[in-house]
């Protein structure tokens, strides 16, 4: 348990927890399975090549039942939501909602097991070595949190209004409150919706793109 503001720097083959992002045990990822809850945190590379750029690659995923949820989201750097490139629609429930391409995203990953939960906010940026034209993705832990508590039973009916009003509470190892990125409040009270969310269907921090055009004239 605790609060972790850390900068960790990852370009090819680098830190597979800044990049991939929670790392959990077999026993939860089982569970996860056997609930039909996919979540697909990773970050990839891409190569625009009408546009001849490169960009990140993002899916905002994952959903929840009432014992356990799982999701990841992304957001700019400065915590605004990001248009997605496309909604996903499917038949299924707590899988994919949303693909965004950004030459910078922000990322939040959250594990919920009852009312407890773990989150990781990491940046991911383009970086291009002196010589190269294909860059590699800089990574950094902005902040990890662990053991946090949920103060209401978010997944049930009867709560369903308080979503994305409400965010886990973390502590230091002395007891102490960890406060929350001040930019990623928003996005992290979002995505604690998503993980109590249960069968979900939809995007909890993405918007359209004419939304966050709107958005950035605030």
């Amino acid at each position: 348990m605790g609060n972790l503001n850390t900068k960790i720097k990852t370009s090819s083959g680098a830190d597979r927890y800044a990049l991939h992002g929670l790392f959990l045990p077999r026993p939860v990822l089982n569970a996860l399975d056997k609930r039909g809850i996919y979540c697909q945190p990773a970050v990839s590379l891409e190569h625009q090549h009408l546009a001849n750029r490169y960009v990140l690659r993002g899916v905002e995923s994952g959903g929840a039942v009432s014992d356990i949820g799982r999701a990841c989201a992304f957001v700019a750097q400065d915590g605004r939501a990001l248009a997605w490139l496309q909604r996903i629609d499917s038949i299924g429930v707590n899988g994919r909602h949303a693909i965004y391409l950004a030459e910078n995203l922000v990322r939040l990953e959250m594990l919920r097991v009852g009312q407890t939960c773990e989150l990781v906010v990491t940046s991911h940026t383009l970086s291009c070595p002196p010589g190269r034209t294909r860059p590699d993705i800089r990574s950094e832990v902005t902040f990890h949190g662990r053991d946090g508590v949920l103060p209401r039973d978010l997944w049930k009916q009867d709560q369903r209004l308080l979503r994305s009003n409400v965010a886990p509470v973390f502590y230091s190892r002395a007891g102490e409150v960890a406060p929350l990125p001040e930019r990623f409040e928003l996005a992290i009270r979002n995505i604690t919706a998503c993980v109590c969310c249960v069968g979900c269907k939809h995007s909890h921090a993405g918007v359209p793109s004419g939304a966050a055009t709107a958005q950035e004239g605030v």
